[in-house]
């Protein structure tokens, strides 16, 4: 068993005594209805929604090979489950809700936007939630692109400019609970921008429906400093690990930077270790230092 297997068996063990205690459900939350803004929202391009083209995000190596998809679908449910019941326990709305997860790799080629897109996808299934898959890597917007929504105003728009609501850039796509907030402009003050007061206001905003799934697809923790802003507003990470291929190395540097307090998931990409019995290994719970010698 290789050293970040052991890290998912560790968590798993440790995840039901380390978990934080449900909050009470959001006041006003509806069982089985879709929530909408609080205020009429008047999208920034009303007449633009976005077509999600499964096979062409196959061709691309976006989404798995029809030979493997029902597996592929019963591995992201399981990794899935934990993830929403932490969200939908949540009452908080603001940052460090369970709601707004972070999408997190060690290093470029883990497959982060590869699994942000088709934990969306998967979450987008729910009757009860719906979900905006965020483009927040900035330097390079890889959602934006896949998409074809990276000429969008999006999320820098909204960092940039106090006065603009989030919501009039949320593009809706078509399939059902599943909306898309691009990464815009590119800036060099990424960073200043991700861990500004604006920053907790614009996700306070998105999570002002109480059951909205935020999902942010983050920059490489170990290869930029993006991402340590958006871990400090996100209540939850997942952290994506190529089996075979991430350094244990950088798994452990990855974890030390997001600190003993923050609210981790492992999901080893690739991985047939008998985990999961499929494509993925799936470990939860708060993962600190102390445990750093798994």
């Amino acid at each position: 068993m290789t050293l970040v297997e052991r890290a998912i068996e560790k968590l798993r063990r440790n995840a039901a005594e380390q978990r934080p205690k449900a909050e009470s459900p959001a006041v006003g939350s509806v069982v089985g209805e879709r929530e909408r803004p609080e205020a009429p929202v008047t999208p920034a391009n009303p007449a633009l929604r976005v077509a999600i083209d499964r096979e062409a995000l196959r061709s691309a190596g976006y989404m798995p090979e029809n030979a493997v998809d029902r597996q592929f679908a019963d591995d992201y449910r399981q990794i899935k489950r934990p993830l929403i019941s932490a969200a939908i326990a949540s009452g908080t709305a603001a940052a460090g809700s369970t709601r707004l997860i972070m999408m997190a790799s060690a290093l470029p080629g883990d497959g982060k936007t590869f699994t942000s897109i088709n934990l969306a996808l998967s979450m987008a299934r729910e009757r009860d939630i719906s979900v905006v898959l965020v483009d927040a890597d900035i330097p390079k917007p890889h959602v934006s692109r896949i998409f074809g929504v990276d000429r969008e105003p999006g999320l820098v728009e909204a960092l940039v400019d106090p006065a603009l609501d989030v919501e009039t850039l949320v593009l809706p796509t078509d399939v059902n609970g599943l909306s898309i907030l691009p990464a815009g402009k590119a800036h060099e003050g990424a960073t200043e921008l991700l861990a500004s007061a604006r920053m907790v206001a614009v996700v306070t905003r998105l999570i002002a429906q109480p059951r909205r799934i935020v999902l942010f697809d983050s920059p490489p923790l170990l290869a930029s400093s993006e991402s340590r802003a958006l871990a400090a507003i996100a209540g939850r990470v997942v952290l994506v690990v190529r089996s075979g291929n991430t350094p244990h190395r950088a798994v452990l540097d990855a974890l030390d930077q997001l600190g003993p307090d923050k609210s981790v998931a492992l999901v080893l990409n690739q991985g047939r270790s008998g985990l999961s019995g499929g494509y993925y290994g799936y470990g939860d719970g708060k993962y600190g230092s102390e445990e750093s010698s798994a």
